[in-house]
C-alpha cells in the first residue's frame, strides 16, 4: 500500500514538473510570435514600393500608433517665418467735434517704420525646393526664412501666389530635399483618420490627430473653396502645413479655423480658443495651384464675365426648390454681356450637365481655358434658353513672384 501511494505521489509530481516546463516555455516564445502577428499585419505592399500601415493591436482593436505615418511626413513640413515692414503714423483725436467731422485726426508726430512678424508653415512639393504655403501666411512679406526639419535656414523667394485660393508657392535653394507623399487622388471621406502637422504658436514642429468631420464646405473667405473639415487641432502657426492621412500621404493644406467669439463665429485673433473645427484646401486644389504658378507664374482660369450665387442665398424662399444660380452682376462687354444674359437670370446648365451650386459652376467655369467657347442653358422669367459665349481670363489678385 505505501509503495502504491509513493508511486502515486511520483507521478503526480512529474506530471507538475512537465507543466511548469512547458509553461515556461511557452512564456519565452509568446512575445516573439506577437510581433511576428504584428509585423505581418503592419506593412502593405502596392506596386514598386512599400506603404506602411498604421500599427495595429494583436487583438484587432484597432490602431495604437501613426509613429510611421509622422515619420513618413513630418521632415516635409517646414516653419516659415515672414517679415515685413509697416509704416505707422500717430494721430490724436481733436476734442472739439466740429473740428473733428472738417478734419478728422491730427497727426500728433512724424511718422516711423515698424517691423511685422508673420509665423506659418509650409510643405516641400520638390527636392529641389519648391514650397506650398498659405497666401496669408507671406502676403506683403519683405524677408520670408524657412526652417526645414533638420535645423537649416533657407531664404526663399515667392514665386507666386493665388489669393483665389489662398495659396502661395516660395523656392528656396536645395538639392535632395524631403519632399510629401501625395495621397492617390487626394480622396477623403468622413470619418477617416487625419493628422495636422505644423508649427503652431512658434512652439515647434506638432502633431495632432483628428478625423475628417465633413468635406466641401464652404466659408466664403475667397473665390474658390471646397475646404475639408477636420477635428484635428489647427491653431496659429498651423497655416500652410500638412494635413494627412494615416498613412503620411497629403491630403489638405491646412487653412483656417473656426473659432466662437460670440459674432459670426471667426476670428483673425490668434489668443481666442478654437472650438475643434479646422479647415484644409484639398491636395487636388493646392496641387493644380502649384502646378499652374510654377508654369506660369500665375494661375489662369476661364470667365464669363460674371458673378452670381445661390439662389437661396437671395431669396431664402426659393432655397432647395430652385435649381442652378442666379445672375448677380454682368460685366459690360464681358462674354455673358455679349451673350445677352442680364442681372437675375437663372443659370441651369453647363455644356448639358446641370449646375449644382455657385461652388460647381465656378469650378468648373475655371477648369476651362480662356478662349474656350460654352454653352448655358438660362431661364429668364419662367422661359428657358441656350446661348454660347467665348470664355476670358478671370481677373485676379494674383501676385507673380520673381
Amino acid at each position: 500500500m505505501r509503495n502504491s501511494t509513493t508511486r502515486t505521489l511520483s507521478f503526480i509530481l512529474r506530471f507538475v514538473i512537465l507543466g511548469l516546463a512547458i509553461a515556461f516555455v511557452l512564456s519565452l516564445a509568446a512575445p516573439a510570435l506577437v510581433d511576428h502577428l504584428r509585423g505581418s499585419t503592419a506593412a502593405e505592399v502596392t506596386r514598386g514600393n512599400t506603404r506602411t500601415a498604421p500599427i495595429t493591436s494583436p487583438h484587432g482593436e484597432g490602431p495604437v500608433s501613426y509613429s510611421d505615418a509622422v515619420t513618413r511626413a513630418a521632415p516635409a513640413v517646414v516653419s516659415i517665418y515672414a517679415n515685413k515692414i509697416t509704416t505707422v503714423r500717430q494721430y490724436r483725436i481733436v476734442p472739439d467735434p466740429v473740428t473733428r467731422r472738417l478734419f478728422g485726426a491730427i497727426a500728433a508726430g512724424p511718422a516711423y517704420k515698424k517691423q511685422e512678424h508673420s509665423l506659418g508653415s509650409g510643405v516641400v512639393f520638390s527636392a529641389d525646393g519648391y514650397v506650398l504655403t498659405n497666401n496669408h501666411v507671406i502676403s506683403g512679406a519683405d524677408d520670408i526664412q524657412v526652417l526645414l526639419s533638420d535645423g537649416r535656414v533657407a531664404q526663399a523667394r515667392v514665386i507666386g501666389a493665388d489669393s483665389d485660393t489662398d495659396l502661395a508657392v516660395l523656392k528656396i535653394d536645395g538639392a535632395d530635399l524631403p519632399t510629401i507623399a501625395v495621397a492617390d487622388r487626394g480622396e477623403v471621406n468622413v470619418g477617416d483618420v487625419v493628422l495636422a502637422i505644423g508649427n503652431p504658436f512658434g512652439v515647434g514642429k506638432t502633431v495632432t490627430m483628428g478625423i475628417v468631420s465633413a468635406t466641401g464646405r464652404q466659408l466664403r473667405l475667397s473665390a474658390y473653396e471646397d475646404f475639408i473639415q477636420t477635428d484635428a487641432a489647427i491653431n496659429f502657426g498651423n497655416s500652410g502645413g500638412a494635413l494627412v492621412n494615416a498613412l503620411g500621404e497629403l491630403v489638405g493644406i491646412n487653412t483656417a479655423v473656426y473659432r466662437n467669439t460670440g459674432g459670426d463665429g471667426r476670428s483673425s485673433n490668434a489668443q481666442q480658443n478654437a472650438e475643434g473645427i479646422g479647415f484644409a484646401i484639398p491636395v487636388a486644389t493646392a496641387k493644380a495651384v502649384l502646378d499652374q504658378i510654377i508654369s506660369h507664374g500665375m494661375v489662369i482660369r476661364g470667365w464669363f464675365g460674371a458673378e452670381y450665387a445661390d439662389p437661396g442665398a437671395v431669396n431664402p424662399a426659393s432655397t432647395g426648390t430652385q435649381k442652378g444660380v442666379i445672375v448677380l452682376e454682368v460685366l459690360p462687354g464681358g462674354p455673358a454681356d455679349t451673350a445677352g444674359i442680364l442681372s437675375g437670370d437663372i443659370l441651369l446648365k453647363l455644356d448639358g450637365e446641370d449646375i449644382v451650386d455657385q461652388a460647381d459652376l465656378r469650378s468648373q467655369e475655371a477648369a476651362l481655358a480662356p478662349g474656350k467657347a460654352a454653352r448655358l442653358e438660362v431661364l429668364r422669367q419662367g422661359k428657358s434658353f441656350s446661348v454660347e459665349l467665348t470664355l476670358m481670363q478671370r481677373p485676379t489678385n494674383t501676385i507673380a513672384g520673381t
